[in-house]
């Protein structure tokens, strides 16, 4: 018998944390995050190799360098928000349009919500009991989630896919712009190829092995 004293178990798993140890939460933002290092790479890399090959001073592959820097972050965090604020609006106007189908024929609605149930593998009764105690509990909440596939981990945040977008071109870009600045001009675009290869492929490892590094 445990002491009244002491303390919970922290490593116990229930219903306010057994997705803590999942990282299917995180797969909105690592995914803009990786697309924006990816192209902030690319992109800088890009940009100084065709200055230098055209340039036989620094000043203006690193003037260039910072600027696409610059742009090229605040396009991909613009672009992310507005491309995310988009499903946004589509999972929206989805809700409501199955909350006015709810109210114009909700025994549709029901035999529906049923019938995803016993697809699934429910028995046809079990399917129809489940499907009425959800409806009684909150229908649209239930149709929402089983029959639009809309739910809390798959929903994305416009702001925060934005600035991890944004953050990681950022981060990305910095890496040429830094052989941009300490590598010798002769050798430039050689070493701008072949350390875009190398930070390219050293990403590809970081993003497959996020969960792994996170535990």
């Amino acid at each position: 018998m445990e002491s009244p004293n002491t303390l919970p178990d922290n490593n116990t798993i229930n219903i306010d944390n057994y997705l803590d140890n999942h990282y299917i939460h995180r797969s909105n933002w690592l995914r803009a995050a990786v697309l924006g290092a990816n192209d902030g790479i690319i992109s800088i890399s890009s940009i100084a190799i065709g200055i230098a090959a055209a340039s036989t001073q620094r000043e203006p592959i690193v003037l260039a360098s910072v600027a696409g820097l610059v742009a090229g972050a605040l396009a991909m965090a613009a672009g992310e928000y507005v491309s995310v604020s988009s499903q946004t609006d589509i999972e929206k106007a989805d809700i409501e349009r199955e909350a006015q189908e709810l109210a114009e024929m909700p025994e549709e609605e029901l035999q529906i919500l049923a019938a995803i149930y016993e697809k699934r593998g429910l028995k046809k009764e079990t399917a129809m009991q489940v499907a009425l105690e959800l409806t009684e509990h909150d229908a649209l909440a239930a149709h929402v989630r089983d029959e639009l596939g809309i739910t809390e981990l798959s929903q994305a945040n416009p702001l925060q896919a934005a600035m991890a977008s944004g953050a990681a071109f950022t981060l990305g870009g910095v890496l040429p712009l830094l052989v941009a600045l300490f590598i010798p001009l002769a050798n430039m675009e050689y070493a701008l190829y072949g350390s875009a290869i190398i930070f390219l492929v050293v990403l590809g490892i970081i993003a497959s092995k996020t969960v792994a590094l996170t535990q």
